[in-house]
């Protein structure tokens, strides 16, 4: 027997968005990324990394919430990235994502950027994950 989740649905956490141009890819997160939406960010970052992308730029600028396992899978994605040759980026703009990052020392390591809300990589819509 399964035990109900106690929480909303993963969809109702996190919305992901890909956008391609060529090599380059941007990943575009909104919302909680924790140990329910975690997987969801992991798959589409693993995902894209099967193929054959040269630079990955990972959008956090409108993410509300990031606990331990959003950043496992930053970190095991840069490990990923650099034995690939990918190129990644790490786009930060408040303070639920900053701290942690730096806390950890994943901003250094990830080279992460602080950037203005306004000044966003690209524009999310809802309801895609």
């Amino acid at each position: 027997m399964t035990a109900p989740s106690l929480g909303p649905p993963v969809e109702e956490l996190v919305t992901i968005e890909v956008v391609e141009s060529g090599s380059s890819v941007c990943v575009a997160a909104a919302g909680e990324i924790d140990s329910t939406s975690a997987p969801v960010l992991r798959q589409h970052l693993d995902t894209l990394l099967e193929g054959s992308i040269s630079e990955l730029t990972v959008d956090l600028g409108r993410v509300t919430f990031l606990d331990s396992a959003g950043l496992c899978v930053l970190a095991a994605t840069h490990r990923r990235a650099v034995k690939q040759d990918v190129t990644m980026r790490v786009l930060a703009s408040s303070r639920a994502v900053i701290r942690p990052l730096q806390i950890t020392g994943l901003w250094e390591l990830l080279h992460a950027e602080q950037v203005d809300e306004s000044s966003r990589t690209i524009p999310m819509q809802q309801g895609v994950a």
